[in-house]
């Protein structure tokens, strides 16, 4: 019997990450989830704990030794960790730059040093700014991000590729649509059914509600990394992953209350075209290139966004 790939994933107790980690275990690979559960949750993998290919170490990636301990005998590692939330950057400046670029500067010094040669990022469509082109493919430019949070994922890219070109290693960086799905703890669905839990006459929606994105289910989102990787075996391998339509921040509101069982909600809109300082209003990534090795998306957005509801309304 072959030895079993021995797979680091950090932030692996968060949503996307969490997910993630059901699927290698799946795959029959040896699991060391990394995490300080700052956002993450242990019910997200409580399940796994008996499961002898099951590690968890919190710790933070802010601290080099306990990432350097762990980076010292695995195969390869799954970059989840970071700091989500793109509005807060225009609060606090620091945060990405510490939970995101120093992070990642930390884990690639601890891979360095360690066995690990192998990496898989999570980035993030707001990498591409307010792109003129759309749908967007992973060649466009320049990358002039409008976020801090954006620009902290480019950065992060950067370093990447650069270590790998410097210190031999791979990687597959992930550029992503809006992800939705069972343990969403943060977007646009969630805030949607906390605020109409709260009040559940009317639903404030930010901006104009007129922002049209792309969101795809967190198990699609899964299958494109795990495929890509499998299929695709450059030094540095680029994808975006996403859903091939899109849908307005209004026609979420409507799945929503729809899904929640209310007929006479109000929607009130902030105002402008954007939510916040760094929302891109209109997002579609250009996903021909995954295509092209194999992989198709099954979900449309409004698919996503419903089950996600469905599936948060009834408290899993």
């Amino acid at each position: 019997m072959p030895a079993k790939n021995r797979i680091l994933v950090t932030g692996g107790a968060g949503f996307i990450g969490s997910n993630l980690v059901d699927r290698l275990l799946e795959k029959g690979n040896r699991v060391l989830v990394f995490d300080n559960l700052s956002s993450g949750k242990m019910e997200f993998i409580e399940r796994h704990l008996k499961n002898p290919d099951f590690f968890l170490v919190k710790g933070d990636l802010l601290d080099p030794e306990a990432i350097e301990s762990v980076c010292k005998d695995v195969d390869m590692v799954y970059h989840v960790a970071a700091n989500p939330d793109v509005k807060l950057g225009a609060s606090d400046t620091r945060v990405h730059f510490d939970q995101n670029i120093l992070a990642t500067y930390t884990l690639l010094e601890a891979m360095r040093k360690g066995s690990a040669k192998r990496i898989a990022f999570t980035s993030t469509s707001t990498v591409y700014g307010e792109a003129s082109v759309m749908p967007t493919p992973e060649g466009y430019g320049p990358l002039i991000p409008i976020s801090l949070y954006g620009a902290s994922k480019l950065a992060c890219e950067a370093l990447i590729t650069s270590y790998s070109h410097t210190f031999d290693m791979q990687a597959w960086i992930f550029r992503f649509a809006n992800i939705v799905g069972p343990r969403s703890t943060h977007g646009i669905t969630v805030d949607f059914i906390k605020k109409l839990k709260e009040d559940p006459c009317k639903l404030e929606i930010l901006g104009d509600g007129k922002q049209e994105k792309s969101y795809l289910h967190v198990s699609e989102c899964v299958d494109a990394i795990t495929f890509a990787i499998e299929e695709s075996k450059e030094e540095v391998n680029i994808f975006n992953i996403g859903s091939e339509d899109t849908i307005s921040a209004t026609g979420i509101g409507k799945i929503v209350t729809e899904e929640m069982g209310l007929s006479e909600v109000e929607f009130a809109y902030t105002g402008g075209s954007r939510g916040w300082k760094g929302d891109v209003p209109r997002m579609r990534l250009d996903i021909e290139k995954l295509k092209a090795i194999g992989w198709r998306a099954v979900y449309t957005s409004e698919k996503s966004i419903r089950d996600t509801a469905r599936v948060l309304i009834a408290g899993k």
